[in-house]
């Protein structure tokens, strides 16, 4: 399928959720990899060093909290500065064209010049585009300093970030909170039904990467799945070292 046959469809009815929350959709992928995948890397140390559940939830939840918060602050900051940057470049455009608009005009002579317009048709647009301030400044962010507007909400992209680390991030803490309300059995394994669900979660957010990135969903899925196992393995792996010099 071309990339424009996999835009229509994400845009189509066929994903009606994610087309109202489309905007949004990225953060929420990535949050949710970070969460999912440091969380469980976590579960691995800490049953590589075979630690009990309370210990298990303490680390886990420590690194819920403290990570996601880190995550959902910068995102909350990049979004804001792009926001803020451009905000500065745009009234700089502003001032160009209120104090030195034979410059400004000129500058959008060129730019329509070099995309093969001459003549009259190149003065009728620049008169078009000049005739309105708005339009001329929009146009030079654009076209000039290739710039586009930041439309998502620096608290939202934030929020939607700490949320995905929390829910996703919860999934391999799951068994233990169980175990430690004496829900599960005795002698369950609790590494092994940790793994099983967040290798699902992986497959979830690789799902939902394909979508956001227009990739073959099952690449996706299978890159996120490897890439999650890798890391959980060598958290195993240190853990169990680490376990065997101090015991």
């Amino acid at each position: 399928m071309s990339p424009k046959g996999h835009e229509d469809r994400i845009h189509g009815s066929k994903y009606p959720l994610i087309n109202r929350f489309q905007e949004y959709l990225g953060e929420f992928v990535y949050g949710g990899i970070d969460g999912s995948v440091t969380t469980f890397a976590v579960v691995a140390g800490a049953a590589g060093a075979t630690l009990d559940s309370a210990v298990v939830i303490i680390l886990g939840f420590a690194n819920l909290i403290a990570d996601g918060f880190a995550m959902s602050v910068g995102s909350y900051l990049s979004t804001k500065s792009e926001k803020e940057n451009y905000k500065k470049h745009e009234n700089i455009e502003y001032w160009e064209v209120e104090h030195l608009p034979e410059k400004e005009k000129e500058e959008i002579r060129d730019i329509y010049r070099a995309k093969g317009f001459e003549g009259e048709i190149l003065e009728q647009i620049v008169d078009t585009i000049t005739a309105d301030k708005d339009r001329w400044v929009d146009v030079m962010m654009k076209e000039e300093l290739e710039m586009s507007e930041e439309t998502k909400s620096p608290w939202a992209m934030g929020g939607v970030t700490f949320l995905s680390f929390l829910l996703f991030g919860f999934i391999p803490l799951l068994v233990y909170v169980l175990d430690y309300l004496k829900l599960m059995s005795a002698d369950s394994p609790l590494f092994l039904y940790s793994s099983i669900l967040t290798g699902l979660v992986f497959m979830l957010i690789g799902y939902l990467k394909a979508i956001v990135t227009q990739t073959k969903v099952i690449r996706s899925m299978l890159e996120t799945f490897f890439l999650g196992a890798a890391a959980a393995g060598l958290a195993y792996l240190v853990g169990d070292v680490l376990e065997g010099l101090f015991s």
